[in-house]
């Protein structure tokens, strides 16, 4: 997550420069509901295979009932780790299906990142990987409590699938 800039001052004909040092990695990985719950989990590496299982393993525990994931093409979404995690028995509440190639405007998640990093997290440098972290936690935590806007992007996504 770099820092986005959305409206900045300076002195006029002098462009704004933000500054911040670049840390090795966060990552995080999202799932929403229709309902507006939000869930998440970060890493201070990329996801694999591994944390894709762990990841789904922390839906179960938390959302009752059948899930119905719907996900993009990242070759970890379908690596031999998810297909033996369902194979040991989670396909009995776990349905995946893939989102069409480059299709981000189908995908809710795609909101939750954009109004992470345009809205809540707007114009803000971090020092650190921790001081990010941190401040990715309390984003997600505000946006959370804003259920109207999780669910808007469920419907925005629906919107684009019906054009």
């Amino acid at each position: 997550m770099l820092p986005t800039a959305v409206r900045t001052y300076a002195p006029e004909g002098e462009t704004p420069v933000l500054r911040y040092p670049y840390w090795e990695h966060l990552s995080v990985i999202s799932a929403i509901t229709p309902e507006g719950k939000l869930y998440t989990m970060k890493r201070e590496k990329a996801f694999n295979s591994a944390g894709i299982v762990d990841f789904l393993k922390h839906l179960l525990q938390h959302i009752r009932g059948k899930l119905l994931v719907v996900w993009d093409g990242l070759p970890a979404h379908r690596s031999q780790a998810v297909k033996d995690f369902l194979r040991q028995g989670a396909t009995r509440r776990v349905h995946l299906e893939q989102l069409p190639g480059y299709a981000p405007e189908l995908n809710p998640a795609e909101g939750v990142w954009h109004y992470l990093k345009n809205v809540e997290m707007k114009n803000l440098c971090c020092h650190n990987l921790q001081e990010l972290g941190d401040e990715l936690r309390k984003a997600i935590e505000r946006l959370r409590h804003k259920t109207d806007i999780i669910e808007s992007f469920t419907r925005h996504a629906l919107a684009g699938a019906t054009v």
